[in-house]
């Protein structure tokens, strides 16, 4: 594949003490002010993969602060600049931003927060990108009526903000899976079957709606394992960015150990499709190269697959396909929220509290443990980082009863909320709106 342009991926290793001054020089060694123009809007899209903190999960606080002082550094101007995140119907993007602290950094540099779900005008897809949905691979059949973007979208730079980890269904995720819960409403699950097809018309969307692409990847922590939730976590002190989404998801899997067009499809149709370079070899690596030739040996989400992911893989490939996934495209589709939450929140999550507690005693754990007291005024754009972490906590204080009143809240609203009862609803609404209007 030639690629007129040859595609960057800056990397450095980092630490809590230079952080933020690493970010900025990341951004700047991978191109992202020419990738991104300062008169659009641009959105950060932030990744919440758990709603609770869990390393390697989520965008981490100090991810998304040092992007933002880097931005606001470098002349953006903060008034166009806005948090973006999206819902799920296993995943509750107002608890995810407050456990994982996200919300600390979007309040303290007074930017706006975006929910998509929540009073945001949606367009349907013909009407976003016209003629271009003729060269979609999957998503026509998946979606035969179409489907609805989020209408801000069209116009406006994006900022992915994705960590290093494995994940159950695309062997790990990054930059290019980012896109998939911001530009799919919540029946995005139907694509499964066809996930890596799906990124891959995912980016072509990006492509022809947005004024610039870029991410920025954190690899503080990395995970490992049946990703993005039960997952063995590392602390591995890198960062990663670029302008292009498919070769920083390329560069990621190379560290982590994969070979990124042989074992990602994804990433491997992009790189045929001229979507971006999924070649490692003809990628350029700017800032500490000697990182990028690390292998972390990672062994990926199905060596040791947890009871969900296993039942997962047989719903969307397996056994239990034909008898199964039909239901998750009808009304019954809520059985599987629920399943889902059952199994990590109430069960897996409470159980494997050791991970945390190991993980609050690192740097990083420390560091997050003590954000708010840590917090370095929004203005003083010159701090490098953090000198201290502050102490561990002496005992992670045992919170099963409040996990669980949590789990429950967010079981009652991934049924309240859940996209198939939601139709519903809106076609009672719609025929009741009628029935007055002809009285």
């Amino acid at each position: 594949m030639i690629f007129m342009k040859k595609s960057k991926v800056a990397i450095l290793k980092t630490s809590p003490a230079t952080v933020l001054s690493d970010y900025h020089e990341l951004l700047n060694l991978a191109g992202y002010q020419q990738a991104l123009a300062k008169e659009k809007d641009t959105a950060l899209k932030i990744n919440i993969s758990w709603h609770f903190f869990f390393p390697a999960s989520s965008t981490t606080p100090w991810q998304l602060e040092g992007v933002i002082r880097a931005m606001k550094k470098d002349g953006f101007d903060p008034a166009r600049i806005h948090a973006c995140h999206n819902r799920t119907v296993v995943i509750d993007a107002h608890l995810g931003e407050r456990e994982n602290k996200q919300i600390n950094v979007i309040r303290a540099h007074g930017l706006k927060n975006v929910h998509l779900y929540e009073g945001e005008e949606w367009i349907n897809i013909q009407d976003a990108v016209g003629d271009l949905t003729k060269k979609f691979i999957c998503l026509n059949e998946v979606f035969p009526k179409g489907f609805m973007i989020p209408k801000r979208f069209i116009g406006e730079n994006i900022l992915h903000l994705p960590t290093i980890k494995t994940h159950i269904f695309t062997t790990t995720t990054g930059a290019m899976k980012n896109a998939f819960g911001g530009l799919l409403n919540e029946r995005r699950h139907w694509t499964h079957p066809l996930i890596h097809e799906t990124l891959v018309d995912l980016l072509m969307i990006q492509k022809k709606i947005h004024s610039g692409i870029f991410a920025v990847m954190d690899g503080t922590f990395a995970g490992d394992g049946p990703g993005p939730r039960c997952m063995r976590p590392f602390t591995k002190n890198v960062i990663l960015a670029s302008a292009d989404q498919v070769a920083i998801d390329a560069v990621a899997a190379k560290i982590m150990g994969f070979d990124p067009l042989r074992d990602l499809k994804f990433v491997r149709l992009a790189h045929e499709k001229g979507l971006g370079c999924g070649d490692p070899r003809e990628i350029e690596i700017v800032g500490d190269k000697s990182a990028a030739d690390e292998n972390w040996h990672f062994v990926g989400p199905f060596k040791k697959m947890t009871f969900a992911s296993r039942m997962q893989h047989k719903i969307y490939w397996g056994k239990l396909k034909k008898p199964v996934e039909w239901t998750l495209k009808t009304v019954l589709a809520p059985w599987a929220y629920i399943a889902s939450v059952l199994y990590h929140d109430v069960f897996w999550y409470p159980t494997h509290q050791k991970i945390l507690r190991d993980v609050l005693k690192s740097d990083w754990g420390r560091l997050f443990n003590n954000w708010d007291e840590l917090a370095i005024p929004p203005d003083d754009l010159n701090r490098a980082g953090w000198q201290t972490v502050g102490e561990a906590p002496a005992e992670l204080k045992r919170e099963s009863l409040k996990l669980f009143k949590k789990s429950v809240r967010v079981l009652g609203t991934c049924i309240r909320e859940a996209p198939e009862f939601g139709a519903r609803k809106r076609r009672k609404l719609g025929a009741r709106s009628k029935c007055d209007m002809e009285g």
